[in-house]
């Protein structure tokens, strides 16, 4: 079963083309990585995938739902994470989460369980009452993973989820994203850190709009490690 797929994806602002002919699959329960550098166009794909940006070609389905023909249906299997924090910092944790899930139509008893089982999945619960603005970059990256997980959604999007955490932080968000896979989430975690990515995780390369290659990351790697296969295949390194 498939959680996300995109077909033939292209975009440009205006003579720049950010994306050209894009096109994979990612199946449901699999943490899969997008890894290019920057400028490379994972964050236009993700402008197209949350549909901020509206494709001139191609298709794309969440969840089984046609993004174009059932937006409505597609986006509610959607939970994002954006490369900027987008979380009130005058509100607590459990504030942050509540708002949100009455965007979704969530509240009362319904909304309480929702937000207790989703801060215990990322070890937020003893951190609920603390306003935003106290919390350290790496708890606030939990807090966004936790709220986007409140309303269920089967494919989860991380833009660049750990830039300007330090290693621990990103080891330990890194981790969370894995294990949401294993509990059955399909994960598209864009990065432009190779470190990131565990062998066995799918993988996607992303550089000047086009996907360069794509399959298990340890294939991907062959006999360099996969920073050096990056490397190699985006021109840094002859």
């Amino acid at each position: 079963m498939t959680g996300l797929r995109a077909h033939d994806l292209s975009f440009a602002y205006g003579a720049k083309k950010a994306l050209e002919e894009v096109s994979f699959e990612v199946g449901a329960g699999r943490f899969c990585a997008l890894l290019g550098p920057n400028g490379a166009g994972k964050s236009t794909l993700f402008g197209l995938l949350t549909r901020l940006f509206m494709a001139p070609r191609g298709s794309i389905e969440i969840a089984g739902h046609d993004l174009a023909r059932a937006p409505r249906a597609a986006l509610a299997e959607l939970g994002i994470v954006f490369q900027q924090s987008t979380l009130d910092l005058d509100l607590t944790v459990r504030q942050n989460l509540s708002y949100f899930a009455a965007l979704h139509g969530l509240s009362g008893r319904t909304a309480a369980a929702r937000i207790d089982a989703a801060l215990d999945q990322l070890e937020m619960r003893d951190r609920a009452g603390e306003k935003a603005r106290a919390l350290n970059g790496g708890h606030r990256r939990r807090t966004e993973l936790a709220r986007a997980l409140l309303h269920d959604p089967a494919v989860l999007l991380l833009d660049e989820p750990t830039v300007g955490l330090d290693a621990a932080a990103r080891a330990s968000i890194t981790l969370h994203a894995h294990r949401l896979a294993e509990d059955g989430k399909t994960i598209l975690w864009a990065t432009h850190l190779t470190d990131e990515v565990a062998p066995g995780d799918d993988l996607i390369i992303l550089h000047r709009a086009r996907i360069l290659t794509r399959g298990k990351a340890r294939d991907i790697a062959g006999d360099m490690t996969l920073h050096e296969r990056f490397l190699t295949l985006t021109g840094a390194v002859a």
